[in-house]
């Protein structure tokens, strides 16, 4: 099956007064069409530098990223324009980036619309069902600032839905609310998961989304690190069983990074010694007799 988000060695630098930081070095990244996958990280880990080079708003220095079909390294002007109006919608961490503030829910949705070229005669329609879907309508008339945080985040969520992308990319979408609010945003954007099978990718610091989501990926240093896979089995007296896998990622060329609380647990740093056995390798530390020899 081909991945509809893949990057591979995606490489990102900035470059100011002389300075130059690697933001992305050699990120490889394969989300499939419906997933529903979180992105986690510490700050500077490079994990908001890969959403906005998938939603079109950056371009990677190297590498390949496509996302459903679309070479972003080689998108140029028209095309990138309707890539960001009709395949990924972006939901921003601050809400005043999503919204404009003198227009109503409804209104801000119907812009959406109008900007992307929708036809007139649809846009109705379409601002009715986004009301609904993200049960706004009774909040239709009014402006975000007579709104609570968590309902401007469900109408910023209801303007990216608004031209019906295939991609729905969350940048920190719940960094501003408090946690009742944060819940209920990300459930909202697991039910928009599994009813309109959108691909979502969240992007957070907060590992608490982990509990929402089926995949969690974390970028530590630049590249993807670990995944945590999460399924849901029923035993043989009927009670379901909740499982979570975590797997190191292992790149083209053979490097993977180990989870941070196996390095400190072993004492494990700068050289290691490797086992290989029938089925599996051995990690040791080495100790300093052996690094002496």
């Amino acid at each position: 099956m081909t991945s509809q988000i893949s990057c591979v060695d995606l490489v990102r630098i900035f470059s100011g007064q002389g300075v130059e930081v690697q933001a992305l070095q050699g990120l490889d990244l394969e989300i499939e069409a419906g997933e529903l996958t979180a992105i986690v990280g510490a700050s500077g880990s490079g994990k908001s530098t890969l959403l906005t080079i998938l939603s079109g708003l950056d371009t990677p220095t190297a590498g390949s990223a496509t996302v459903d079909g679309h070479d972003l390294l080689a998108m140029r002007g028209r095309e990138r324009n309707q890539y960001r109006r009709d395949t990924v919608g972006f939901v921003f961490q601050q809400t005043e980036r999503n919204l404009l503030p003198f227009l109503s829910a409804a209104e801000n949705i119907s812009m959406a619309l109008a900007v992307a070229r929708s036809p007139r005669a649809q846009r109705a329609a379409r601002v009715e069902a986004m009301l609904d879907v993200l049960d706004l309508a009774s909040l239709r008339d009014r402006k975000p600032a007579e709104l609570s945080g968590g309902q401007r985040q469900r109408v910023a969520i209801a303007v990216a839905l608004a031209n019906a992308p295939r991609v729905l990319l969350a940048d920190e979408p719940t960094g501003e609310l408090d946690e009742q609010a944060s819940i209920r945003i990300l459930e909202l954007l697991r039910e928009i998961n599994e009813n309109l099978g959108v691909t979502v990718v969240i992007v957070t610091h907060d590992e608490a989304v982990s509990d929402h989501v089926r995949r969690t990926i974390q970028i530590r240093d630049g590249r993807t690190s670990t995944e945590v896979h999460r399924s849901v089995s029923t035993d043989v007296e009927g009670v379901k069983q909740h499982i979570a896998r975590e797997y190191a990622v292992l790149d083209r060329v053979g490097r993977l990074q180990l989870p941070q609380e196996y390095l400190t647990e072993l004492a494990l740093r700068k050289l290691v010694r490797l086992e290989l056995e029938s089925d599996h390798v051995q990690v040791h530390p080495a100790t300093e007799h052996e690094v002496d020899a």
